[in-house]
């Protein structure tokens, strides 16, 4: 055990967000998200140069999430609970490391990947502030160069501050462990993007107290993601494209702790259960587990995260036949949301209508050359409730083993994303509605999804899209035709991207073969149900689990 007359500082890493939706947070969002990668646009040209700080809510990227992010807070109510949960959890793994070990003393806190309301965890804000060697201006912008004028409650001294490892220096902290749940467990870059910039940290406090104070990241003791890391060229980023020099590492030899943790496929299982249908019976329900993929193609060569999320999913199906001996072992797979493809009519990698429009699920296991993980894993979602619908399952769960936490993501997005594909009216509570989570209406439901996009065709005249599925009245088509010029990368806000939230999905309906029908399924739509998963957001065996991987680490460290 580690000595007992030291303080061991630990530090829970989250993915973050921010608990209301306002312009000085979707500011604050955004250059946090490109201060991490030196070879990013923004990063050079954006963050510490204030005539352009007014450009960052103009770019298609920020109006994008504007528009989202508007409709995803006011239908839960204002407040993103995430926050809220996290904060519950941390209080939880606190007092079960207090409790649970005598003599040792603990000082504990949190960094997050995205602090836009709560900058004082990003992991290093100072950063922010000062810039870089050599950057002149400091980060203080507070929207003065808005239309709508400065942001109000807004201190340009907000990043002039102490992060969590300063904090927890102050405290007079021996060594520091990260316990790190960005994605729910698995590694990933944004979780090795807090560990660099907490290295950082801590490697600036060191230089300048003579001290030299450890960090241990729990979910890659062995240090993979540091030793896998390209190191050519020099300074190496994503953004840079193919390496041309890496390490080829053995990943079998660097585990990950945490999701191999059989409580935590536990906590995931019971969420899916709750999502069961108590009408339908095992051996007709499908589970779809979800999953995001790299967002980059590149980071395959030191990013582990899909072959971690496998090992999760592995362990999840597992436990569910465990459970449910009638469940058919063919009807849980798992799956990623879509990706930009070439598109051969322009030759121009872009995002496609087949992949809905989406960009978020470069899903390469670590240097592989398929883009999808092999056997039940490598499935589209869309693809994987379709299979599912025709196997003939009367209910679908889909869970989500990258979140641990409630956020807008799992409380809305992903039913859009899973409600376009088999129905609104499928939706396991439709006729009762879920008052309590979506206090307005009952449902998270858009009427489009993305709603993000442009709905006036600018190539005739401004003319409103038709957002139905089956098509509108006087002829109009649905999808709206593209908008973007063909010899162009199709943008994010074209019209031809977006899908109806329909009655019961576009999953088996072709508008060449008839209508649809608001009351029935009709050609081969699905005629089940579905649901989500429930996180265990703050229930306590999530910071018993916190807690017992803290101290592993230091039973394994005796002195």
């Amino acid at each position: 055990m580690a000595n007992t007359k030291q303080k061991i500082g630990v530090l829970y890493v989250l993915h973050g967000g921010m608990d209301t939706h306002e312009p000085k947070n979707l500011w604050d969002a955004s250059i946090q998200m490109f201060s991490y990668d030196q070879n990013h646009p923004v990063y050079h040209m954006v963050i510490w140069n204030p005539d352009a700080w007014s450009m960052v809510l103009q770019t298609e990227f920020a109006v994008k999430f504007i528009r989202k992010y508007q409709f995803e807070y006011e239908r839960i109510g204002g407040t993103d609970p995430f926050h809220r949960i996290s904060d519950m959890q941390l209080a939880a793994m606190k007092a079960e490391l207090d409790a649970n070990t005598p003599g040792l003393q603990f000082e504990v806190d949190y960094a997050c990947w995205m602090a836009s309301d709560r900058v004082e965890h990003y992991p290093y804000p100072r950063f922010i502030y000062n810039g870089p060697d050599g950057s002149s201006a400091k980060c203080t912008y507070c929207g003065q160069d808005e239309p709508d004028g400065a942001w109000k409650n807004c201190d340009p001294e907000r990043y002039n501050v102490d992060g969590p490892v300063e904090r927890l220096l102050k405290k007079n902290v021996s060594r520091i462990v990260m316990i790190d749940m960005t994605v729910g467990g698995p590694r990933f870059y944004k979780s090795f993007d807090v560990v660099q910039m907490t290295k950082r940290a801590l490697n600036d406090w060191n230089a300048r107290h003579n001290t030299s104070i450890p960090l241990t990241w729990i979910n890659d003791r062995r240090n993979f993601m540091e030793q896998a890391y390209p190191v050519l060229p020099e300074g190496w980023t994503s953004m840079l494209g193919t390496p041309e020099k890496f390490n080829r590492l053995e990943i079998a030899s660097y585990p990950n702790p945490v999701v191999e943790d059989q409580e935590l496929a536990l906590l995931h299982v019971q969420g899916i259960e709750a999502g069961m249908s108590k009408k339908v019976p095992d051996n007709k329900t499908g589970i779809v587990l979800f999953n995001h993929g790299l967002f980059a193609a590149e980071r395959k060569y030191f990013d582990p995260k899909i072959d971690d999320s496998v090992v999760l999913c592995k362990n999840i199906k597992a436990l569910l036949l465990q459970r449910h001996p009638d469940m058919n072992s063919d009807n849980i797979i798992g799956a990623y949301g879509g990706v930009k493809e070439l598109n051969p009519e322009n030759g121009l990698v872009e995002r496609t209508r087949s992949m809905r429009g989406e960009d978020i699920a470069y899903a390469y296991l670590y240097l592989g050359e398929k883009d999808m993980p092999n056997d039940e894993w490598g499935y589209r979602y869309w693809d994987a409730l379709e299979y599912l619908k025709n196997r003939g399952v009367q209910h679908i769960v889909a869970g989500f083993p990258q979140v641990l936490t409630d956020s807008v993501l799992t409380l809305v997005e992903v039913y859009n994303q899973i409600g376009k594909e088999i129905g609104v009216k499928t939706w396991l509570k439709y006729k009762e509605g879920d008052y309590k989570l979506y206090p307005g209406c009952g449902h998270p439901f858009a009427d489009f999804w993305g709603n993000w996009v442009d709905t006036r065709l600018e190539n005739e005249g401004g003319k409103e899209c038709c957002m139905k599925m089956g098509g509108c009245k006087d002829g109009e088509e649905y999808p709206p035709p593209r908008q973007t010029p063909l010899e162009k990368v199709r943008e994010d806000m074209d019209p031809s991207l977006a899908y109806d939230l329909s009655d019961f999905g576009h999953l088996g309906y072709d508008g060449k073969n008839g209508p649809p029908d608001p009351e029935r399924a009709v050609q081969q739509q699905y005629t089940g149900t579905w649901d989500i998963y429930q996180p265990p957001n703050n229930d306590p065996r999530v910071g018993k689990l916190l807690a017992r991987h803290v101290l592993n680490v230091l039973r394994r460290d005796v002195r």
